[in-house]
């Protein structure tokens, strides 16, 4: 049977069809065959995903690590106050902010497994590189191609989970997925400790990159074998599970039919002012989160231990992140709210400034407060991910607006690479009270968000009736507009 004469079928079912597929699928019923469909689409997507997340993880956030084993000595002339190296970091996020909109859109028309694992080559060969850089020139180079190698995978994930999972599990997946960010903190800070004891002739911060980078190109070059394309596509599905799979995919919206873009909800997508409230909650998660990835072993140096030490304690509040942020995936995917979870995540994060500014002296309550700062930030942006990756309607506008919101959040990735100057230290008060300042802000933007979202399904209740759960809803003229279409608050 053809794809094109699959889909069609949702959009005429009548509402007691699905009890149709029971009869015809050899008694099994048709909870136990999503189930071994689900479990097989986990192994099949999740290690690779998760894995290829720690990689571009560990690549992009490894300049901390670097920094105090040697690079700014080796390569920057030792950058007495240390802007060159600020800048180093930021670089990546020019490329990264100005190539996610139409990297995501453009990924659209390739075959997903294709486009992901050659990005994934990409930045592994631009990490690499950082170890044969020699002067400011050389890593700023390296790093921006790591931006553009990085902007066709970070955005394009949730758009690619979603042809694969319904809203209901979507939460977790995210949360396994961006939790790797986190382990890649923990494992980073390993890593850098292993190496700053090898005593090799090559530096250590030129091995650390070459340790990290080359892997990268292998998991790439794996993810080309393992990943499945679209699911109308892909040769893992017998006929049974691929109509099951297309069946999942339409649940609550009308999937794609093949790789097309409507231009149509591109313009949606800037019109949008909720995808722009996204931006402002990301902003600000985004800005903690370049701060902790680029600063916290330096942070950690400032409460008296030695550098080594410093990479050390770095993981228990990475490993404490990943099992905070799952813990709230878990739930928001049962009770189907995320806005509630996400301002309490960036509240969280919050008090953790608050105590390093207003406990200066105390090093158990400031590390404590690493603590609640890590956990914050990874649990309000993994959270905020599977939000969004529902809440669009259409694949286009999701190819927009994704990297849209993802594109201003990273502005806060710029800014935090230049709030804590090294002539700050060791108190960074200028730092942590402007990232303090925007968790606030970004839980105030989470809890509008939330309450327009209920608004809005409650209006669309009393004027058009309560939607019936997983019905399919034709999203493909008005995407997230459409009548019947209800958000997950």
């Amino acid at each position: 049977m053809s794809v094109e004469k699959h889909t069609p079928s949702f959009d005429e079912k009548a509402p007691g069809a699905d009890r149709d597929v029971v009869v015809q699928s050899e008694l099994v019923s048709p909870s136990v065959e999503e189930r071994r469909l689900v479990r097989k689409l986990d192994w099949r997507i999740m290690p690779i995903a998760c894995i290829m997340y720690l990689f571009a993880y560990l690549d992009r956030s490894n300049l901390g690590n670097a920094r105090l084993q040697g690079l700014p000595q080796d390569t920057l002339h030792g950058d007495p106050t240390g802007v060159l190296f600020d800048w180093v970091n930021s670089v990546f996020f020019i490329s990264y902010i100005i190539c996610q909109v139409p990297a995501t859109i453009l990924s659209k028309l390739c075959p997903p497994r294709i486009w992901l694992g050659c990005a994934t080559i990409g930045w592994g060969i631009c990490s690499v590189l950082m170890a044969s850089a020699f002067n400011f020139s050389g890593l700023v180079a390296a790093r921006l191609g790591l931006g553009v190698f990085e902007a066709g995978f970070g955005p394009g994930i949730p758009l690619y989970m979603s042809f694969f999972y319904t809203r209901e599990e979507l939460g977790m997946r995210m949360a396994y997925w961006f939790g790797f960010a986190a382990v890649a903190g923990a494992f980073g800070g390993l890593i850098a400790f292993g190496v700053q004891n090898i005593h090799s002739a090559v530096s250590n911060w030129k091995l650390l990159f070459i340790i990290e980078g080359l892997p990268t190109v292998i998991i790439g070059l794996l993810s080309m074998m393992i990943l499945p394309n679209r699911p109308e596509e892909t040769p893992m599905f017998d006929e049974k599970e691929r109509e099951l799979a297309l069946e999942r995919m339409n649940r609550g919206i009308k999937a794609d039919v093949g790789r097309t873009v409507k231009k149509a909800h591109i313009y949606a997508a800037f019109k949008d002012w909720r995808i722009y409230a996204a931006g402002i909650l990301y902003f600000g998660a985004n800005c903690a989160l370049a701060s902790i990835s680029a600063f916290l072993p330096t942070i950690i140096t400032t409460f008296g231990y030695t550098n080594a030490k410093a990479q050390l304690l770095t993981v228990p509040p990475y490993a404490v992140a990943a099992v905070y942020l799952c813990l709230n995936s878990y739930v928001s995917d049962r009770l189907q709210s995320r806005g509630l979870f996400v301002a309490s995540a960036s509240a969280v994060a919050g008090v953790g400034y608050v105590l390093l500014l207003a406990v200066p002296s105390n090093n158990h309550v400031r590390y404590f407060a690493t603590f609640c700062i890590t956990s914050g930030t990874y649990t309000t942006i993994g959270v905020i991910i599977a939000w969004f990756a529902h809440n669009l309607g259409s694949e286009t506008k999701k190819a927009t607006g994704i990297p849209m919101y993802m594109a201003i959040g990273q502005c806060g990735s710029l800014l935090g690479s230049h709030i804590y100057p090294k002539t700050d230290g060791p108190r960074y008060i200028k730092g942590f009270a402007v990232t303090c300042a925007l968790q606030f802000v970004a839980a105030l933007a989470a809890l509008i968000l939330t309450i327009s979202y209920r608004l809005d399904n409650k209006l669309r209740d009393s004027k058009f009736g309560k939607a019936e759960r997983d019905a399919p809803v034709d999203t493909s003229e008005l995407a997230d507009k459409a009548p019947m279409f209800r958000y997950v608050p």
